[in-house]
């Protein structure tokens, strides 16, 4: 499989539920040679890259940036220390989030040879809750980062902003 974009989160707790939605405007682009599918839980990131040579996983975040705001991290660049993505974890998995995830590939050399996190700044994670008004206007352009990183060089200028 040449690409892989893993919209990561739950559905039903507030703008948690991005991932999923960015997954699918990224589905409706129908680029060549990207697969696209959505995960609740990130204990299986390691899993479902495998064999994957580009991968964008796509999650809400919390870094104190305002809401809405879209975040684009290079993880096969070094460890990711990143504030966003190390405080991802939901309880249910005992914190184990997108970094944990990430440094554990690391770790086991099993790190795709791309990886780049794409997180949308979080307001709201209550259960049953929709998603907020800034991180509904957010999956547009998050849908747009991801396009552009899984766009060959000579087209990606053509990726809509």
């Amino acid at each position: 499989m040449s690409a892989l974009v893993i919209g990561l989160g739950s559905p039903d707790r507030g703008d948690d539920g991005v991932g999923p939605v960015v997954a699918a405007e990224v589905g409706a682009l129908r680029l060549a040679d990207v697969r696209v599918l959505t995960h609740e839980d990130p204990t299986c990131l390691v899993e479902l890259w495998a064999g994957a040579d580009r991968v964008v996983v796509v999650d809400a975040v919390r870094s104190g940036a305002a809401p809405g705001t879209v975040h684009e991290l290079d993880a096969t660049a070094g460890v990711l220390a990143d504030r966003a993505w190390a405080r991802t974890g939901r309880g249910g998995t005992h914190a184990f989030g997108v970094a944990a995830a990430v440094e554990l590939a690391r770790a086991l050399r099993r790190l795709p040879s791309r990886l780049v996190l794409v997180g949308v700044e979080g307001a709201s994670f209550e259960p049953g809750a929709a998603l907020s008004p800034a991180v509904v206007r957010a999956v547009r352009p998050a849908a747009c980062a991801v396009a552009r990183v899984l766009a060959p060089a000579e087209e990606a200028s053509g990726v809509p902003r």
